[in-house]
């Protein structure tokens, strides 16, 4: 099929039925008024113009040449959009954009059919609207997202409050006060700036203010009701990232035509993601769309339930630039090809297939184990991925294999259940299976959490009585690897996995019985037929922009031996880029600083500052984010501060300070 030529349309207007007008970016093929087209719409609070520019500009023209109008939307009150930004997947963001997709159907290019796609928030707002069923909505395609937002966001994991919840909140305050652009606004865009910056609120307060699974977490939670989806579901996510369990939950939960895919990658789109190997995503994309809003008969339906990349021999390392391995591809998920093995905790630090005599065996892990854990939102190619685990395992509970005679792969979720007692009422539990090669590399493969007070359920937790012994299941999360022959399994237990998640109020001491009574259980991919997943002809997809100040990524941990403090520090940016098209030239610089004494919970601190410019010409604007989370024994305690620059002058300034009950946690 030939290319259909077209134009980028850079300030169209979508106008509500409330009066406010949101701005759009659009890639029309040319004749659509003709010959109207499908339109694929991306609706986010992340700046069309700047913020996620060179992806759109990866992926949109190769849509239009396919013929469907690309439509990248900024939501209401982010980027040069009226309005105000509320919360993450607030009922407004939702009904506005079954509102833009009414729209978007009833336009004279457009043929009524309507996709949406995402990665990250666009990813999980499009299956939340997909959930409610807007009329013109026939497909989706959903990244590095979540059906549990929950268990597997940003925010919270099995009852863990993840310190990324205070970096998101930070970074979010970040995004959300930077300026409309003069350019498309015109005249009054000081004006709106202020308007926006007065009406803005530090989301963390609201996050923290539901520490349990309440109604809060449920809305947009598509688990609560998977037959709520028609749209046909396309759903991919990586190993590399926080976001790798919706692929095969959606797999196995969804009524609606869903196929699943699992690569190496962090959290970015798999035609540019790392650790290689890449996904031709366009190719992956337009057969999906030509399936469901072209109704071309090309088999997309006919594709494996679940494709996933199986991971072999990697060698850890915080960055990597290839991940060994081999796609697999199975017809339905759960799939019977998948069995489970269980092996027990053995009191002699075993892990077997013979329970032997029982035991127990005691863990109090320092409040700084975890520096290796790497981050919950991988983004850039730093320092973000778990690196070598040996010094985590040596201040955690180690349970290991002999040497493996045949190779063992493994596709879902392993899980733990083990009697555990601690001695306070609340504590939590961080379970790793390690790769551990010859050499005594140790590859994190997979992790799971848990706060012991919500072993019954997020939604009512239930400290623990001090000294008793209770049956705890902790699920690990979503992996494909394969051990070689000739290297070890090893489970690693710890009570504190720094600065990953955050400690409870007391430093914890557990007991687990060992035996008979402790079961690991491996799901173990029997048989797998190979999956062909073309890779992109063009290694190197992403427009460059001219870089007028270079930027940079660094993480590093310090231990003050005299003070008894460790601290865990990054720096990511961007450096000053200008675009090529419209002249705006962005930088963004985080600083993230977590420190902890390694005896101490409480001494537990986060400290954020983000810095956002913006400028062209002798017009620039400057916003400051600075942010600090510290706790007690019951109570969270917040502060923040935003400031806006025009040039260099201080035009608003806002302070905020909360102390927020600690919640069994």
């Amino acid at each position: 099929m030939s290319k259909r030529s077209f134009q980028v349309i850079e300030d169209a207007w979508i106008s509500l039925q409330d009066g406010t007008r949101l701005a759009a970016r659009v890639w029309m093929p040319d004749g659509a008024e003709k010959d109207p087209v499908p339109a694929i719409l991306e609706y986010l609070p992340y700046r069309r113009r700047d913020g996620t520019a060179p992806r759109d500009e990866s992926t949109y023209p190769v849509f239009a040449e396919a013929g469907y109008a690309g439509v990248r939307v900024d939501m209401r009150g982010s980027g040069d959009s009226d309005g105000d930004v509320e919360d993450e997947y607030s009922p407004q963001e939702l009904a506005d954009a079954v509102e833009v997709i009414a729209w978007l159907a009833a336009q004279d290019w457009c043929s009524g059919s309507v996709g949406m796609m995402g990665i990250s928030w666009g990813g999980f707002n499009s299956l939340q609207v997909a959930a409610l069923r807007p009329e013109a909505l026939k497909a989706v395609i959903s990244l590095s997202t979540t059906v549990d937002r929950y268990n597997d966001d940003i925010h919270y994991k099995n009852g863990c409050l993840l310190s990324a919840n205070f970096y998101w909140a930070s970074n979010l305050l970040s995004y959300s006060s930077r300026p409309p652009d003069p350019q498309i606004v015109g005249k009054g865009w000081r004006e709106h700036w202020l308007t926006r910056l007065n009406s803005m609120d530090y989301p963390l307060t609201t996050w923290l203010g539901h520490q349990r699974r309440d109604d809060y977490w449920r809305h947009g939670s598509i688990c609560e009701d998977y037959d709520a989806l028609e749209a046909a579901v396309l759903i991919i996510g990586g190993w590399g990232d926080g976001y790798r369990n919706a692929p095969p939950s959606a797999a196995a939960n969804l009524s609606t035509p869903v196929k699943a895919i699992n690569g190496p990658w962090i959290h970015k789109y798999p035609h540019f993601a790392w650790p290689k190997p890449r996904l031709d995503f366009h190719a992956e994309a337009i057969r999906w769309w030509d399936r469901w809003l072209k109704g071309i008969e090309n088999q997309a339906e006919a594709l494996p339930a679940y494709r996933a990349y199986i991971t072999e021999g990697v060698r850890p390392s915080t960055w990597r630039e290839n991940d060994p391995g081999r796609w697999v591809a199975v017809d339905s998920w759960p799939s019977p090809d998948v069995t489970r093995r269980s092996l027990h905790l053995t009191s002699d630090g075993g892990l077997s297939d013979h329970p032997g005599a029982e035991g127990t065996a005691v863990v109090s892990s320092p409040q700084d184990c975890g520096t290796a854990s790497g981050e919950y939102f991988t983004l850039a190619p730093g320092a973000d991925l778990p690196g070598d685990q040996r010094g985590d395992d040596g201040l955690s509970l180690v349970f290991e294999t002999k040497l493996l005679q045949e190779p063992v792969e493994i596709l879902g979720r392993p899980r733990l259940s083990v009697k555990v007692a601690i001695d306070a009422p609340l504590g939590n539990l961080a379970v790793r299976l390690i790769d551990v090669h010859p050499d005594g590399l140790a590859q994190r493969v997979t992790l799971g959490v848990l706060n012991l007070a919500h072993r019954r359920g997020n939604a009512e937790p239930v400290p623990m009585t001090p000294g008793n012994f209770e049956e705890v299941e902790i699920e690990l999360d979503e992996s494909g690897h394969r051990f070689r022959a000739g290297h070890r399994m090893r489970v690693a237990i710890s009570t504190a996995y720094w600065p990953l998640i955050l400690p409870p109020p007391s430093h914890v001491t557990a007991q687990l019985v060992t035996g008979v009574e402790s079961r690991f259980t491996l799901p173990v991919l029997q048989v797998a037929k190979q999956a062909e997943m073309p890779e992109p002809a063009n290694p190197d997809p992403l427009p460059k922009y001219s870089s007028l100040e270079a930027g940079g990524t660094r993480r590093w941990v310090e231990r003050d031996l005299t003070a008894g403090i460790t601290r865990y520090h990054i720096l990511d940016d961007t450096g000053a880029n200008e675009h090529p098209g419209h002249g705006m030239i962005a930088r963004e610089i985080r600083r993230e600083s977590w420190s902890i004494a390694p005896d101490d919970p409480l001494s537990v601190t986060g400290e954020a500052h983000m810095t956002a410019t913006r400028s062209r010409g002798d017009w620039s604007a400057r916003t400051e984010a600075t942010t600090r989370l510290t706790a007690d024994g019951e109570h969270f305690f917040l502060e923040a501060k935003l400031q806006a620059y025009e040039g260099k002058v201080l035009i608003f300034e806002r302070e905020w300070s909360d102390r927020i009950i600690r919640d069994c946690m």
